[in-house]
């Protein structure tokens, strides 16, 4: 009679472990390729949005397309059109994608429109080569944010970045500031590179959309589309009917008696970079009243990015400001930071962890006749309830 030490048992179930895991990924393979038009989005900012409207574009062009966003709320947007959450059991994990492919394939999707979930390089590696394996991957921009992981500068977030590029495939990218680095690291990996100008989208065509989009996005989403064969005139249909993210830059005006403060949300755009052009944006197209104030949400792990944004708002922002709030935790980093970069005391309130009724009042006691305050900074804490409550109250609401 034999009997087995320990180690031979361990070894054994390690080998059976590898075999099953080798299995599954070979299953995987097989799975993904069922699905034709694999379109992966990656970016620092917009992934959302642009990943919502080329399935929308593509739904409309009458492709059955599986969407998933992991945005302010991972969402699932299926081939009518209904948005579902995605309920997580654990911590947000790559492997999501698995089983958001696995599903695509069992719904017989024709097109997966899938946002980037991955910030570490070598996870976005694993995503792009043995998960996704993209027809198409689009880069809505390269900017300075999660520089603690992806580098410190343009070029090393490009290049972390740039692991999502199908090698010896096709890309799409906005034609930007960096779209040289773009196809350099394209070329590197010998990518044919579909440039997307964000002035071929005219003003009527902006105006179809009930929220406010960016320009570059929708170019984008068309240009995607168009590798896909749906005429713009559809594609533009489907993105002007579809439902935002959470996280869009929004408008939501609430009236108290001969006063309104509008509220544009704008916390998605957390980084110095998208705030700066959200700014640019709002002020150039005649969005402010004469009456501005910023709304800077903080919260605990981002405090490099608070005092980013509170260096953007008093350096460039406090001219055209007359005041800023402070909201979240900790406030008072904020508000020395606001002040160390030269805002004067009067021009900075602290607003401590205050509920958004409270905020409202605030503002609505500095508001003279028509005033409007973007908020910046992150929809985690209380941002996302104090967007709801302003869109909650909104005179446009439903």
């Amino acid at each position: 009679m034999h009997t087995f030490s320990s180690l031979s048992i361990l070894t054994m179930m390690t080998l059976a472990l590898l075999c099953a895991a080798g299995l599954e990924y070979r299953r995987h393979q097989r799975r993904v390729m069922t699905i034709p038009h694999r379109i992966h989005v990656n970016g620092t900012r917009g992934k959302s949005s642009v990943t919502r409207l080329i399935g929308a574009g593509l739904r409309a062009g009458r492709i059955a397309t599986i969407t998933k966003v992991t945005g302010t709320f991972p969402r699932l947007i299926l081939p009518d059109g209904s948005d579902v959450p995605i309920h997580r059991k654990a911590a947000p994990s790559i492997l999501e994608q698995l089983a958001i492919i696995d599903y695509a394939r069992r719904r017989k999707a024709r097109a997966l429109v899938i946002e980037c979930m991955a910030l570490d390089p070598h996870y976005q590696r694993i995503t792009e080569e043995q998960m996704v394996h993209a027809t198409l991957t689009v880069f809505t921009n390269i900017r300075l944010d999660h520089t603690d992981v992806m580098g410190r500068t343009l070029e090393e977030i490009g290049t972390s970045m740039a692991n999502t590029i199908p090698r010896g495939g096709s890309m799409l990218a906005a034609h930007d500031d960096n779209i040289a680095l773009v196809r350099r690291l394209a070329r590197a990996r010998g990518t044919r590179v579909i440039e997307a100008h964000a002035d071929t989208v005219s003003e009527a065509e902006m105006n179809g959309f009930r929220y406010i989009e960016h320009r570059d996005n929708v170019a984008l989403a068309l240009a995607a589309c168009d590798t896909l064969g749906v005429a713009r005139e559809t594609a533009l249909r489907g993105m002007w009917q579809a439902e935002p993210d959470a996280g869009v830059l929004s408008r939501s005006e609430v009236r108290e008696g001969d006063h309104s403060t509008t509220f544009f949300n704008a916390f998605a755009a957390n980084d110095p970079d998208s705030t700066r052009l959200v700014w640019k944006k709002l002020r150039d197209e005649g969005h402010l009243a004469s009456q501005r104030f910023v709304l800077l949400n903080t919260r605990p792990d981002r405090q490099d990015r608070a005092d980013q944004l509170a260096h953007l708002v008093a350096t460039e922002l406090a001219p055209e400001l007359d005041a800023v709030f402070a909201m979240g935790e900790p406030t008072d980093v904020v508000v020395r930071s606001l002040r160390g970069y030269g805002m004067t005391a009067e021009k900075v309130i602290d607003l401590d962890r205050a509920e958004p009724a409270a905020i409202h009042r605030a503002i609505a006691d500095r508001t003279t006749k028509r005033s409007s305050v973007v908020a910046i900074g992150n929809m985690g804490g209380l941002g996302a309830a104090t967007a709801a409550w302003f869109a909650d109250r909104s005179i446009n609401h439903g």
